[in-house]
Protein backbone atom coordinates (compact mmCIF):
# COMPACT_ATOMS: atom_id res chain seq x y z
CA UNK A 1 0.00 0.00 0.00
CA UNK A 2 1.57 3.68 -1.09
CA UNK A 3 1.62 6.60 1.14
CA UNK A 4 -1.77 8.54 0.49
CA UNK A 5 -1.55 11.13 -1.31
CA UNK A 6 -4.14 13.10 0.67
CA UNK A 7 -3.04 12.84 3.83
CA UNK A 8 -3.12 16.65 4.36
CA UNK A 9 -7.03 15.98 4.28
CA UNK A 10 -7.19 12.51 5.68
CA UNK A 11 -5.06 12.96 8.78
CA UNK A 12 -4.96 15.10 11.22
CA UNK A 13 -1.23 16.83 12.72
CA UNK A 14 -0.56 15.63 15.98
CA UNK A 15 2.80 17.13 16.65
CA UNK A 16 6.78 17.67 15.22
CA UNK A 17 9.54 16.04 15.48
CA UNK A 18 13.05 18.03 14.41
CA UNK A 19 10.97 20.91 12.85
CA UNK A 20 8.82 18.51 10.90
CA UNK A 21 5.29 17.75 11.00
CA UNK A 22 3.85 14.51 12.10
CA UNK A 23 0.44 13.50 10.59
CA UNK A 24 -1.52 11.05 12.65
CA UNK A 25 -1.97 8.27 13.75
CA UNK A 26 0.82 7.72 15.77
CA UNK A 27 1.21 4.94 18.51
CA UNK A 28 4.77 4.05 18.71
CA UNK A 29 6.36 2.29 18.26
CA UNK A 30 4.34 -0.04 15.85
CA UNK A 31 2.21 3.13 14.28
CA UNK A 32 4.58 6.38 13.08
CA UNK A 33 1.98 8.04 10.86
CA UNK A 34 3.55 10.50 8.03
CA UNK A 35 6.24 12.75 8.39
CA UNK A 36 6.50 16.24 6.62
CA UNK A 37 4.18 18.46 4.69
CA UNK A 38 5.82 19.27 1.09
CA UNK A 39 7.91 16.14 0.85
CA UNK A 40 6.26 13.39 3.04
CA UNK A 41 7.49 10.13 4.15
CA UNK A 42 5.07 7.55 5.57
CA UNK A 43 6.62 5.90 8.49
CA UNK A 44 4.60 2.98 8.37
CA UNK A 45 5.47 1.72 5.36
CA UNK A 46 8.94 3.13 4.92
CA UNK A 47 11.33 0.46 4.91
CA UNK A 48 14.57 2.56 5.10
CA UNK A 49 16.67 1.04 2.23
CA UNK A 50 18.58 4.92 1.59
CA UNK A 51 17.50 5.31 -1.87
CA UNK A 52 15.84 8.18 -1.09
CA UNK A 53 18.57 9.55 1.05
CA UNK A 54 21.23 8.80 -1.41
CA UNK A 55 19.86 10.05 -4.67
CA UNK A 56 18.32 13.45 -2.93
CA UNK A 57 20.24 16.02 -5.06
CA UNK A 58 19.83 18.51 -2.22
CA UNK A 59 19.96 16.63 1.10
CA UNK A 60 16.25 16.83 1.84
CA UNK A 61 16.70 13.74 4.26
CA UNK A 62 18.28 13.10 7.18
CA UNK A 63 18.46 9.44 9.42
CA UNK A 64 16.27 9.33 12.46
CA UNK A 65 15.96 6.50 14.58
CA UNK A 66 12.84 4.00 15.11
CA UNK A 67 13.51 1.62 17.89
CA UNK A 68 10.86 -0.81 17.48
CA UNK A 69 9.56 -0.52 14.42
CA UNK A 70 8.03 -3.29 12.52
CA UNK A 71 9.51 -2.56 9.23
CA UNK A 72 12.71 -0.75 10.00
CA UNK A 73 14.64 0.23 13.16
CA UNK A 74 15.27 3.79 10.98
CA UNK A 75 13.39 5.86 8.73
CA UNK A 76 14.42 8.60 6.53
CA UNK A 77 12.97 12.09 7.65
CA UNK A 78 12.39 15.08 5.34
CA UNK A 79 14.24 17.11 7.87
CA UNK A 80 15.22 20.11 5.36
CA UNK A 81 11.87 19.68 2.76
CA UNK A 82 11.65 23.06 2.07
CA UNK A 83 15.32 22.70 -0.15
CA UNK A 84 13.11 20.22 -2.00
CA UNK A 85 13.45 21.12 -5.76
CA UNK A 86 10.30 18.67 -6.78
CA UNK A 87 12.46 16.52 -8.95
CA UNK A 88 10.87 13.15 -7.58
CA UNK A 89 13.55 11.42 -7.99
CA UNK A 90 12.99 10.15 -4.15
CA UNK A 91 9.20 9.15 -5.45
CA UNK A 92 10.78 7.55 -8.10
CA UNK A 93 13.69 5.45 -6.59
CA UNK A 94 11.19 4.50 -3.38
CA UNK A 95 10.05 0.58 -3.38
CA UNK A 96 7.60 0.72 -1.46
CA UNK A 97 6.03 4.13 -2.79
CA UNK A 98 6.43 5.64 1.13
CA UNK A 99 7.63 9.19 -0.54
CA UNK A 100 4.79 11.85 -1.62
CA UNK A 101 6.17 14.98 -3.54
CA UNK A 102 3.40 17.86 -3.73
CA UNK A 103 4.03 21.46 -5.25
CA UNK A 104 0.89 22.79 -3.56
CA UNK A 105 1.93 21.47 0.06
CA UNK A 106 5.03 24.17 0.21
Amino acid sequence: MAIDPNFDNNREPVGEENGVTVWGPVDEPETLGIHGTHVAVDYDICIADGACLEGCPVDVFTWVDTPGHPKSEEKVEPTHEDQCIDCMLCVDVCPVDAIDVDGSRK
